[in-house]
């Protein structure tokens, strides 16, 4: 790395003194248990409960009558809500539970647009002692009805809008789906068939309940992350995590007591749950929640209005407000605003810089994943920043990378600037305890001795300063927006549709989101390529998937390329789509 291209960091850049400035100083002092002890611990009977950390340690004390939650939607007056108000809120939504019957450990899964009954939801699932699984409100029909049969669930939150257009018609598709509770749009009630009035339900109960008794091994979360095949992997996710939540808070993204926080996220994707909703709460500071789209001139106005400090987006949106120009920014001021963070996909070098030039500030990127449950590899507030770089690990996370050999062992890579697979060695708090129903699958995610490292499927490099810089997925999961989409999932949507024979899915790299899905599709007999066969394939794979998963383009081939065993080779199906070199057709049925 041309040392050039380095960020430096200056005295003049702090606003306030970062809480971590001493990388190799606090990575040897700390430790997950000490961190823990910072928590209260607040279940009542010696366990852990999210819920308890986030909400109820801060309304029993001196944050009771701040406000925790922001609620900001375009036409309408901001709602704020405070930790005491909180409090009442998911204490409510914890007795609605309860009078349904919902046991602890039982599912809960969550579908809507950003507003205050989401939030209200999760926690207070969470302080009842039930798995909670938030689902982005832009999937299609199927993809809502695979994940929540996945995962049993037994509750639907969702909207009546949602409801009618997403869930109705295959609500019999979801057999252990036995309540659903509506929230009405347009404010006051609802009474579609089959359904419950939420509303209704939360002016009935008690204003009070007891956190459930959990420990910091039960189960609390449920995030489902896409894989290449087969239907999508149920990350589990439990209590404890929420140790990891706290100190990635202070550590990444530099929260302190005073700030106003926004992660533009959603919490159907894990950092919206993770960020968007429990970090902030745990260091009691306040959070905007824009229920709006992305539109740059309203960002900037929140980034001003709001007087945001700290601010949480993805690459996507950056590159977003790139597009939009340097003329806009010049409209506000954001004097305040002292640390912008971003996540979901590489950040582009020119993308740190921008921010650096038009905003006054560059833009730190971290990596994660829906496994790890928290940041694990972050450019941090105190020190340089590589553009185009990861970060380094974060107090309490050991990476590496290795050689993954086919027996399954690994070699580490001691050398620097050595491409490899990025391994963490397992034992931090919000590392996943599972993929739902699949025990052999999530055995293969580790290897080396004890199968200490967690193999995170991604190629990297580690420069000799320590900087981890990202190469590639290892699999042929698409990252588009942030989003993991699953090839398969896509796949065999298209082939629902009588004209398509066979189906494959790759991610065209973009400009703007990262990726596209972009789809090949073989024919069968009597069905001729059109336009209008494009056009219809185009629909059927939206009103099926939902715009965020659907591909946006469709190519007719007259056959895919497979290898002597059937698999199509979506490597190949890539590599002519960019003009790359072909590599190894040994295995094709016809090279």
């Amino acid at each position: 790395m041309d040392a050039s291209s380095i960020i430096r960091k200056t005295a003049a850049d702090q606003r306030v003194t970062p809480n971590f400035v001493d990388f190799a100083g606090e990575r040897q002092r700390f430790s997950w248990e000490a961190a823990g002890r910072e928590l209260s611990g607040a279940t009542g009977k010696g366990g852990i409960n999210i819920a308890a950390e986030a909400v109820e340690r801060q309304a029993a004390g001196a944050l009771r009558s701040k406000t925790a939650f922001r609620f900001l939607s375009r036409g309408k007056p901001a709602r704020d809500v405070s930790f005491g108000e909180m409090s009442v809120l998911t204490s409510r939504f914890a007795n609605v539970l309860k009078g349904l019957g919902i046991g602890c450990g039982e599912r809960v899964f969550i579908l809507a647009g950003r507003i205050p009954e989401l939030y209200i939801a999760v926690l207070g699932g969470l302080k009842h002692g039930a798995v909670v699984s938030p689902l982005f409100s832009a999937f299609g029909p199927e993809p809502i009805a695979t994940r929540v049969n996945l995962g049993a669930g037994r509750v639907l939150v969702t909207t009546d809008a949602l409801y009618e257009r997403k869930v109705a018609k295959w609500r019999d598709r979801m057999p252990t789906l036995e309540h659903v509770l509506l929230v009405a749009e347009e404010g006051g009630g609802t009474s579609i068939a089959g359904t419950l009035d939420l509303a209704t339900l939360m002016a009935a109960a008690g204003d009070a309940c007891e956190v459930a008794p959990t420990g910091a091994e039960d189960m609390a979360l449920l995030h489902f992350t896409s894989g290449t095949t087969g239907t999508p992997k149920g990350a589990v996710h439990v209590h404890g995590a929420v140790v990891t939540h706290y100190a990635t808070g202070r550590y990444a993204l530099d929260l302190h007591a005073d700030d106003i926080f926004w992660c533009t996220a959603d919490p159907g994707w894990v950092t919206g749950t993770s960020y968007g909703i429990i970090a902030p709460l745990l260091h009691g500071v306040t959070s905007i929640i824009d229920r709006e789209e992305f539109d740059a001139e309203r960002w900037y106005g929140i980034l001003q209005d709001e007087g945001v400090t700290v601010w949480y987006t993805a690459p996507t949106a950056i590159r977003m407000l790139m597009k939009a120009g340097a003329e806009i920014p010049r409209k506000y001021r954001l004097p305040q605003l002292r640390f912008i963070a971003s996540v979901g996909e590489p950040l582009n070098p020119e993308a740190v810089r921008w921010g650096k030039e038009v905003l006054g500030l560059a833009v730190h990127d971290n990596w994660w994943q829906t496994e790890t449950g928290g940041i694990m590899i972050a450019n941090t507030p105190a020190f340089d920043i590589k553009p185009g770089s990861m970060g380094r690990p974060l107090p309490g996370i050991d990476a590496a990378i290795v050689r993954h050999h086919e027996d399954g062992t690994v070699t580490l890579i001691d050398e620097p600037d050595v491409e490899g697979e990025l391994v963490l060695k397992r034992g931090w708090p919000s590392m996943f305890r599972g993929y739902l129903n699949n025990e052999e699958r999530y055995r293969k995610c580790f290897a080396g001795p004890d199968n200490e490292w967690y193999l995170t499927g991604d190629l990297a490099k580690r420069d000799a300063d320590g900087y981890f810089w990202f190469v590639g997925r290892a699999d042929d999961v698409i990252k588009s927006a942030g989003h993991l989409i699953g090839p398969f999932e896509v796949e065999s949507a298209l082939m629902e549709h009588p004209a398509v024979a066979e189906a494959g899915v790759i991610g065209k790299p973009d400009p703007m989101v990262g990726e596209v899905v972009k789809a090949f599709v073989s024919l069968k007999h009597g069905f001729e390529a059109s336009e209008a066969l494009r056009m219809d394939l185009l629909g059927h794979a939206r009103k099926r998937l939902g715009a965020a998963v659907a591909p946006k383009e469709i190519a007719f081939l007259p056959s895919l390329p497979r290898t002597r065993s059937g698999k199509i080779m979506r490597r190949l199906l890539k590599a002519r789509e960019l003009g790359l070199p072909e590599g190894d057709t040994s295995t094709l049925e016809t090279a």
